[in-house]
Formats: C-alpha cells, structure tokens, sequence
C-alpha cells in the first residue's frame, strides 16, 4: 500500500516535471515561430517594394509616344498593382522596340512552343490572344495612336436576326440562339436575348433567363415568365433534372467512341474568361460523349454535361486529359473558324406547372 502511494506520488511529480518542459518548449517554439513570421513579414514587404522599383522601370511607349510605367497602367485596374510577370510578355516587348526604333506595327500576333502547361491548353504553332491579367492594361495603353482592326466582338452581328421561338406557353418559353449572339447584355451594349425577351414579355416577372450559352455557341435557351416557375426551373437545373444534348464538330478523329470525362474546371485568374483544369482549386465537371461521324479528319459528337461548368464542354474536348480535340472555331482553346461548332440541340425536362415531359429539339445546322 505504502509502495502504492508513492508510486502515484512520483508520477504525479513527474507528469508536473514534464508538464512544465513541454509548456517552457511550447514558448520557445511560440517565440521562434514569431520569429519566423515577423521575418517572413518584411520579405514580403521588402520584396514587394522591390517589385514596384522594378515596375517603375518599365516605362512603356504608345503610338503617340506617350510614356506610362506599369504602376501607373496598372493603377486603375481591380488589382491596383502589376501582377508579378507584368511587361515581360512578348508582345508589349516588341512594340516597344518598334516604338524606340520609329518602326511602324503592321500587323502582330502570338503563338504558342513548346508543350502545353498542365493547368492550360496551349498547343504548339497555335496563335493565342494575350492574357487579361497581365498584357490587356498593359496594351489597352500601348496601341492608342495605332490604327487597328474593329474587334469582331463588339460587332452587332444580330440586330435584325429575328428570334426564333421553339415552345412557349403562359409560364415558360423555349428559343433558339444564334452563334454570336449574347445570352444576356455585356459590356459593349450589343443585341441579346435577354433585351429581345424583356421586349416581349414587359410584364415578366422575375430574371427570365434560366442558364446561359456562350456566345459563340448555338442553340435553346430556356426562359421563364414569371419569378415562381424561374426558381422552380433552377431547382431542376441545380437537382440535374433537366437534361441537355449538345452537338459539336471536332478537329481529328477522335479514337475512341464514347465514354466519360470527368476534368475539375475552374477560371484562370490571369487570363479570363479562360477557365482551366485545376484539381486543387477546381469544381468538378463531368461530361458523357459519344461519336456520331467521323469524315473530313473532322469528329461529329454528342455531348451530355452532367454539370453546368463554363466553358466545360470545350475545356473537356480540348484538354489533353480530355478528348484532346478542340471543338472547331474555338478560338479559346483550338483555332479560330467562321464559327464555333457547338451547338444546344435538346432540352429534356419535366414541366413545372403543368407536369408534362417537354422534349425540345432543334438540331445543328453543320
């Protein structure tokens, strides 16, 4: 009994001893890593102050011979600061030497070499616009005083395209899109189908629009009439209850003949409204295919999106991990055409109010 009590005695002695070690080791730990972070603190600071030395340095030409740095380009944009990477792009490098050598831009564009990073698409030989993050602030100032060619995509291609409606009753309506046409209004105040439908339907309540499509791509769009059935059908997109059917032409032939692709997709920051396959940061985005025809070294297919990623049908076909096949006229993630051959051929779903199973169908004209 007495050999017991001092047993316990001891432990509890030595519990007390080791207690006290491993707070005296937490606060020496607690200390260095205050350290560590005050030291990792001005690093950053340090070095971000170093960078806008740097920035500063870079003093970009116009046309007219105007002079800004990248500070001051950058100062009226969301991120206020250049981005790291900023000016060592090859396209505001070689109109700056075309500036300082009095030379006269005629014509320019950028292309990929060498093999393709793993978040984005890049293929090799293929031209690619430059990135919003870095080089859109950048060249919005370097190309004033430069005649340059009217962006195709502020051109109103669709005004007088009348809107092709496919099913309509008192709650909801089906219409038909047209490639290069907007789903609701942008920037530049072009045509869209949201515009047509308020002008329709003044007394809608409610947003009207359900989903989109890009606007490069074709095809049915879903609106509602009122704010009720609006919410009813985006419970049956968010549920997956309501099924679509797109078409699509792909470069190549494509090997195999169906299956499944299941690629996370998320936005590139620095190069919107690109989306790229992230599996760290990357919502998943599922995709069932299956081919319909193969001619031409062209690949007709049917694709069935499980989810409703942007851009998920052509990240899917374009991506190595994917089909490895850009859908033609694609000029995000393949090479441009007189068109992007995608195409929302069918909306399958149950009626919100009426109950019936509606199966809409308007198939591609390519």
């Amino acid at each position: 009994s007495r050999e017991s009590q001092f047993q316990k005695a001891e432990f509890k002695r030595l519990e007390r001893r080791l207690k006290e070690k491993v707070q005296a080791a937490g606060e020496a730990f607690q200390a260095l890593e205050q350290e560590i972070q005050t030291l990792r603190h001005e690093r950053k600071t340090r070095s971000a102050a170093l960078q806008l030395r740097l920035f500063a340095q870079f003093r970009m030409l116009n046309a007219r011979g105007e002079v800004k740095d990248l500070c001051e380009i950058f100062r009226s944009t969301p991120q206020k600061t250049p981005p790291a990477g900023a000016g060592e792009c090859a396209l505001p490098k070689l109109l700056q030497y075309a500036y300082l050598h009095q030379l006269q831009p005629l014509a320019m564009g950028e292309f990929w070499w060498g093999m393709s990073p793993k978040d984005e698409i890049r293929r090799e030989g293929h031209f690619y616009p430059s990135c919003k993050g870095k080089c859109e602030p950048i060249l919005k100032h370097m190309l004033v005083g430069l005649d340059v060619e009217p962006n195709p995509l502020e051109e109103d291609v669709h005004r007088q395209t009348a809107l092709e409606i496919l099913y309509e009753d008192e709650w909801l309506v089906v219409v038909h899109k047209p490639a290069g046409m907007l789903s609701v209004p942008g920037k530049n105040d072009l045509d869209s189908i949201l515009q047509r439908l308020h002008n329709l339907y003044p007394k809608a309540t409610g947003p009207l629009i359900v989903h989109r499509l890009d606007m490069a791509t074709s095809g049915l769009l879903l609106a509602a009439k009122t704010k009720e059935v609006h919410k009813k059908l985006q419970a049956l997109f968010e549920t997956r209850l309501i099924q679509k059917r797109y078409t699509a032409l792909l470069e190549g032939e494509l090997e195999t003949d169906e299956g499944i692709i299941d690629l996370p997709i998320c936005p590139n920051p620095m190069d919107r409204p690109r989306q790229m396959v992230s599996r760290e940061y990357g919502k998943r985005a599922v995709t069932s295919y299956r081919v319909l025809e193969r001619k031409n070294g062209k690949t007709r297919v049917t694709f069935y999106p499980h989810t409703g990623r942007t851009h998920q049908l052509r990240v899917h076909a374009a991506h190595p991990e994917g089909l490895n096949h850009p859908i033609v006229g694609d000029d995000l993630y393949g090479q441009p055409s007189d068109r992007l051959y995608l195409h929302a051929a069918a909306l399958e779903f149950v009626h919100p109010v009426t109950g019936e199973k509606l199966h809409i169908v308007k198939e591609a004209d390519f």
